[in-house]
């Protein structure tokens, strides 16, 4: 089955560029997409990190939304542990109001908290194949989480003495503000303008088969789980989901979008060529480090890599699909095949822009 491609972009950095060339770049991608037919542009949230742009998404999704006319626009996702459900749903329905039925509200649990736990003990702890499909042991970020920069990262991301309410509250909040029902404890009926009656399109994104997955089920929303980030549990989150289903006003049955990240080229050595930079950026990741400037495959090859500094980016390197235009698509119908997904969402980093277009537009032609 040929399910619909979207694409999820972060406003990737490259070394010796600015953050103003990676803004343009996105909204140029963005163009380029809707050109060859994707159906969602979805904008990641990113914070503190000097490879990546989009620590703004909602800014992002109006001007990105303004430079195209058909492609759904969306964030992926708005990290509501940093902000109120009434800020969200104002931000968003200030861009529907001037967008209208085009804008997705992809929404994540996450604080700043990295996708995958050590107490995720949904997955085996050995590398699988199920059908085809590769499923690397769950990621541990025990040392990601006892980093001082992590620790910085939420002192600024918060306010002082700010706690976050428990996410089904905050869900609750936001479908209420979105519907015009919200009430007070004491019955004060409060509006949200612009928001209410606003036609986005909610979504709940998760990667483990913990709460996000369990709550969008529950509720009757579309949901979308990231085998590019955390894909040792991308299975335990499909099948949390689907177990908490229950049909809603919006979905009679489960809709599933799951991530992949691909590269494609015209041959696989130049794929592989482009590829090479990805492990060193997920590394600066998975140290504390932030997500560091995107390398060139030259810096990257300079890279002395130890075994442990493999061994954290295995699974990540493991699961990006790289190669020609039949190599990518074949691993994605399996993907899309092991997983039910009714849409993959695909994410592509690159050093040179040029070769991050080509790589979205050679997937599309060889997909649709």
């Amino acid at each position: 089955m040929t399910v619909p491609l979207s694409i999820l972009d972060l406003a990737p950095v490259p070394t010796g560029s600015s953050t103003a060339t990676a803004l343009r770049n996105t909204i140029d991608l963005a163009r380029r997409a809707e050109a060859a037919g994707y159906h969602r542009y979805w904008l990641a949230e990113h914070h503190l990190a000097p490879g990546v742009a989009s620590s703004a998404p909602t800014v992002l999704i109006g001007q990105v939304a303004a430079a195209t006319t058909r492609i759904r626009v969306g964030s992926g996702a708005v990290q509501l542990g940093h902000r109120t459900p009434l800020a969200t749903v104002e931000e968003f329905g200030t861009i529907d109001a001037l967008h209208p039925g085009r804008i997705d509200l992809g929404i994540g649990r996450s604080g700043g908290r990295p996708p995958a736990t050590a107490t995720d003990t949904t997955a085996p702890a050995t590398a699988r194949a199920v059908g085809g499909l590769l499923i690397p042991p769950p990621f541990t970020p025990g040392d990601l989480l006892r980093s001082p920069r992590f620790a910085a990262h939420a002192t600024l991301l918060r306010q002082p003495g700010a706690t976050t309410p428990p996410f089904t509250e905050q869900i609750d909040d936001l479908t209420a503000l979105l519907a015009g029902t919200y009430r007070t404890a004491d019955g004060i009926e409060l509006h949200a303008t612009p928001g209410e009656g606003a036609d986005v399109e909610l979504w709940l994104l998760g990667s483990s088969g913990g709460e996000s997955a369990r709550v969008a089920g529950a509720l009757g929303l579309p949901f979308a789980a990231n085998y590019h980030v955390s894909p040792g549990t991308v299975l335990a989150a499909v099948d949390a989901y689907r177990a908490a289903f229950r049909p809603s006003a919006r979905l009679t049955e489960p809709y599933l979008m799951v991530s992949a990240d691909v590269l494609v080229a015209d041959d696989t050595a130049t794929a592989r060529r482009l590829a090479e930079p990805y492990g060193l950026w997920v590394r600066s990741i998975r140290t504390g480090d932030g997500a560091i400037a995107y390398p060139t495959p030259e810096q990257a090859a300079a890279h002395a890599w130890t075994d442990a500094d493999r061994t954290l980016v295995a699974d990540r390197l493991d699961t990006r699909f790289v190669g020609t235009p039949e190599a990518v698509t074949d691993r994605l119908h399996t993907l899309q095949k092991v997983t039910g997904a009714d849409e993959l969402l695909v994410t592509t980093i690159t050093h040179d822009h040029a070769d991050r277009v080509r790589s979205h537009d050679l997937l599309a032609r060889a997909w649709y």
